[in-house]
């Protein structure tokens, strides 16, 4: 009986280590801050980047159309196209072509 209790003395330190190394060798892989978790954030961080530039590029194209309509640089051409695309009117001179409903131009 003396010998069982010595072994197993001998045995739970070893294990309650192993079991506490475990634990955080599983949190460091799948825990919310782990290696899995940094995977998936690297990812929504490159979709969130290519949003980005897309997003960057529509501004600066409505920043070009808004410049041209400002009264210090006001572009005639720009000023007539907004105004017939608000009124909804056409040049009698003007060719006119329909495209398909939902059908972007650009």
């Amino acid at each position: 009986m003396a010998e069982w209790k010595k072994r197993m003395r001998e045995t739970v330190a070893p294990l309650v280590f192993l079991a506490l190394t475990g634990y955080f060798v599983l949190n460091a892989i799948e825990g919310p801050h782990g290696l899995l978790a940094y995977a998936k954030d690297q990812k929504a961080l490159a979709a969130a980047r290519l949003q980005l530039t897309q997003v960057t590029g529509v501004r600066d194209r409505w920043e070009t159309e808004v410049a041209a309509l400002r009264t210090d640089h006001l572009d005639a051409d720009s000023l007539d196209e907004r105004a017939r695309a608000m009124l909804n009117l056409v040049n009698p001179d003007d060719i006119v072509v329909m495209y398909p409903p939902g059908q972007k131009l650009f």
